[in-house]
């Protein structure tokens, strides 16, 4: 009766951004809900969780294991972000179904909680500075005590110079430092964007103290790189949202290349996977700070992660009251963990403690989402 009777992606479209959710139903008629993080390629996505259906389907769904196993390893070419974000939806979702199965919530099948509350992060940006303080105040009013601001803005398609940028970029912080002084922990988002010299530049702009965190300055795919700016700088990094494997956080971890550890439960290869990352991480005193940017059956993974590992610091929010982005629509999802204040309870409901409006979700029109394509002014494409 365990046994799994169909896996099916729906794409929805939920407030500015498609969600890619998954539905895995077994054959006594449960089911569980995951979702996808690769945003903006969810039809490949999909396509690879159709090829993971054709012999998952007939599987004994309580093996989460072993399906994640067999999963990444059916095929010559293993792994990539495109077959782990699949991987990780149903991941999810088989984890829920367990959760409902044993009635108790996903946290007891990792360990227990660890904490009753998840702390978390907001962001914030502004066209000028003022804007910028302005939205600030309203979080540290709010009770925040750790944020992050983006720098740049971009409509569609624009050019990207790093050196304006990042010169920008330093006034803000500076002014946000001056404005609520030190018991603020301060972090920027530098969405990958920059190479090691401009990195080691901006840093060497801010005065000592500034900033607490900076998050994604390079990409990651070379760890050496890594190696060279944590050579130039003490400013905690915070890296990890791009992994999809633990083999690809290996050196970040092995070699202190991150502070804090970024990691993607919707693209990491879920619950599965994330687990043992954090208790690698743990063994190197890695906080984790996972990435959290989608709807509620990612933001209630998430905290179900956070609440089973003792080595935890803040969980990113797309909530807080500077942002209006319509990912965790109460119409489309009727029951789901709210941010409470400026943290998330952990709910005690069966599973991950999510429900959708399955006719409501099949009902939304999904359009074509493209990130903007940026280019620096010589007219080169460098990367969203």
């Amino acid at each position: 009766m365990s046994k799994i009777a169909s896996i099916e992606p729906l794409l929805a479209r939920v407030g500015i951004r498609n969600q890619l959710l998954v539905k895995v139903t077994t054959e006594d008629g449960l089911f569980g809900w995951g979702e996808s993080g690769l945003s903006a390629r969810e039809d490949a996505v999909a396509a690879a969780i159709t090829h993971f259906a054709e012999f998952l389907v007939g599987k004994d769904s309580r093996q989460i294991g072993r399906i994640w196993q067999e999963a990444y390893r059916s095929q010559y070419f293993e792994g990539g972000r495109v077959l782990t974000a699949a991987m990780s939806a149903i991941d999810i979702a088989l984890y829920d179904i367990l959760g409902k199965r044993l009635e108790v919530p996903v946290y007891q099948l990792l360990g227990g909680k660890q904490r009753d509350e998840i702390p978390t992060f907001p962001s914030c940006q502004g066209a000028t500075i003022e804007e910028l303080l302005g939205k600030a105040r309203v979080l540290v009013d709010a009770g925040w005590d750790c944020l992050r601001i983006y720098t740049g803005e971009f409509d569609g398609d624009a050019t990207f110079d790093p050196r304006q940028n990042l010169n920008r970029a330093v006034r803000e912080l500076v002014a946000i430092r001056d404005e609520f002084g030190p018991d603020l922990c301060l972090g920027i988002d530098l969405h990958h964007r920059l190479s090691i010299a401009e990195t080691a530049d901006f840093l060497n702009r801010l005065p000592a103290g500034t900033l607490d965190f900076l998050e994604e300055p390079i990409r990651c795919q070379t760890p050496q790189a890594y190696r060279t700016l944590r050579a130039m700088t003490n400013v905690p990094f915070a890296i990890g949202e791009e992994f999809s494997s633990k083999w690809e956080a290996a050196p970040y971890i092995e070699e202190g290349l991150t502070q804090y550890m970024r990691l993607d439960i919707c693209n990491i290869g879920g619950f599965t996977e994330a687990m043992k990352v954090a208790g690698w991480c743990e063994q190197h005193y890695i906080d984790l700070m996972p990435h959290n940017p989608l709807g509620p059956v990612c933001t209630a993974a998430t905290i179900h992660m956070a609440a089973a590992v003792p080595n935890f610091s803040w969980v990113e929010t797309r909530q807080g009251p500077t942002e209006s982005l319509g990912f965790h629509d109460p119409e489309l999802f009727p029951v789901q963990i709210p941010l409470d204040g400026i943290t998330y309870k952990v709910p005690d409901r069966p599973g991950l403690g999510v429900e959708v409006d399955e006719a409501k979700i099949r009902a939304t029109r999904p359009e074509h989402v493209e990130p903007p394509h940026l280019s620096r002014p010589d007219g080169s494409v460098t990367n969203w």
